[in-house]
């Protein structure tokens, strides 16, 4: 027995270090973006603009595609798995995708039609600069759209992960990157208005993000021609775990929305300033808690519709403790090394030292939630993987009701590092609230290493 689980560990440990070390290349790849668009725009009016335009089809792709729609999707693709019929397996597909992808049409051409609205809910404080705004409404009319090719290649990417072809997803990202880094170094001067050539970068990258992920799905025999069919019994399965799936996988993305509408209204570099310790706050959840959280949720549905509720546990608890002693001193480095880290990456160019320290205090303020936040993307498999929404659709909503409390006290008294720091409360809370639910389910019970740690 104990070799099994011994070798179980081992082969998620595998797996785990695909995902990370390909996302450890994207990620090395986004940094060298943000070094490259910081030296270029600094903490700027562009800049905020920029992230502004960037953070609209980024929120809504995290919110539907990321974020819920596989955690809703790939429990019930384990189920077609695990019954052996590719044909059926197949047919599933190619309606998901062809549902998907009308929603998305339909979600793009009202969302570039409605521009104006978006900004004004995403960056309320741009109404009182109009030129700032009304650029910032354009640049949303081209980066919107990005929405729909990067959903398609999330959908693409999680039926890969399910199939443990793990690499191509993760590193899909460097497409992303590379295009805005030369949209930065060379599109700009083509343009009028320069900061527009990254927008038409994002609008370049979904496209080529999803061309990318097709040749591996070709070798699955799982392309074939998209269909509309809601009646659909998968289909409708998906449905219905979506709905409350939108609301707890993206939790994260209503607190940051949250924090850009505050922070619009405080002084310029304010978002930026955000922006910056927020990527670095990427390095570590991305090198580690996606990583899990992409092993997991596959590995635990499996072990779900298997009835293995021994296994499931093992797992979940084999994640936990990854999660604890990577972690924690992660997090703990990322706080008393905040200064020299955040001028060794941003501080050149129109990068300020003023915006050097600004960025560290926001990093030291999300750094208090960094382990909770790990955690957090650890154990929400737990639940999507049981096909359980409901529960942390509870949990995320009274985790989104601290951060509203919280940011509205702090923001005024601690200005953008008060936003980060009511963001790391609710990642605490939130944490803490899916743990509880776990142990009351009785689905996860910590095995000795995690109480050692």
């Amino acid at each position: 027995m104990s070799n099994e689980i011994e070798s179980a560990e081992q082969n998620l440990a595998a797996q785990g270090s695909v995902v990370a070390s390909m996302t450890g290349v994207s990620r090395l790849s986004g940094f060298l973006r943000d070094v490259v668009i910081s030296a270029v725009l600094g903490a700027t009016a562009g800049a905020d603009i920029f992230f502004v335009a960037l953070r609209v089809p980024n929120f809504f792709r995290r919110l539907f595609a990321e974020g819920a729609f596989a955690q809703a999707f790939v429990p019930v693709l384990a189920e077609y798995r695990n019954a052996g019929d590719h044909d059926a397996l197949r047919k599933f597909v190619r309606i998901v995708c062809g549902n998907f992808g009308f929603l998305l049409v339909v979600t793009c051409v009202v969302g570039t039609a409605g521009a104006w609205g978006l900004v004004w809910v995403f960056a309320p404080g741009f109404l009182d600069d109009p030129e700032k705004f009304d650029l910032t409404v354009d640049m949303v009319r081209v980066t919107f759209p990005y929405l729909a090719f990067i959903s398609l290649t999330a959908f693409a990417g999680s039926i890969l992960n399910s199939f443990h072809r793990y690499a191509l997803p993760a590193i899909t990202p460097v497409v992303l990157n590379v295009s805005l880094i030369v949209a930065a170094l060379i599109g700009m001067r083509f343009f009028e208005t320069p900061v527009m050539a990254l927008a038409w970068g994002v609008f370049a990258a979904g496209i080529l993000q999803l061309i990318f992920q097709l040749p591996s799905l070709q070798r699955l025999h799982l392309i074939g021609i998209p269909k509309l069919d809601w009646r659909d019994r998968g289909v409708r399965k998906v449905g219905v775990l979506l709905v409350p799936a939108v609301f707890a996988a993206s939790v994260g993305q209503i607190n940051i929305l949250v924090g850009s509408i505050l922070a619009s209204t405080l002084v310029t570099g304010s978002i930026s300033w955000l922006y910056y310790s927020d990527r670095l706050m990427e390095l570590p959840i991305g090198l580690l808690a996606i990583a899990l959280g992409t092993v997991l949720l596959p590995n635990l549905s499996r072990l779900q519709s298997r009835g293995d509720a021994s296994g499931f546990s093992r797992t979940l608890d084999w994640g936990v403790r990854m999660g604890i002693l990577i972690g924690m001193p992660a997090a703990v480095a990322l706080y008393v090394l905040a200064i020299p880290l955040v001028a060794t990456v941003f501080y050149r160019g129109a990068m300020t030292a003023g915006d050097v320290l600004k960025t560290s205090a926001a990093l030291q303020a999300f750094t208090v939630g960094l382990l909770p936040l790990i955690l957090t993307k650890i154990t929400a498999p737990g639940y999507f993987a049981r096909q359980n929404t409901t529960t942390p659709f509870k949990y995320a909503a009274v985790s989104v009701a601290v951060n509203i409390v919280a940011s509205l006290s702090l923001y005024s008294w601690l200005g953008h590092v008060g936003i980060a720091l009511a963001t790391s409360l609710a990642a605490i809370v939130h944490c803490v609230l899916l743990f509880r639910g776990l142990f009351v389910e009785s689905v996860y019970r910590p095995g000795r290493q995690v109480l050692r740690v």
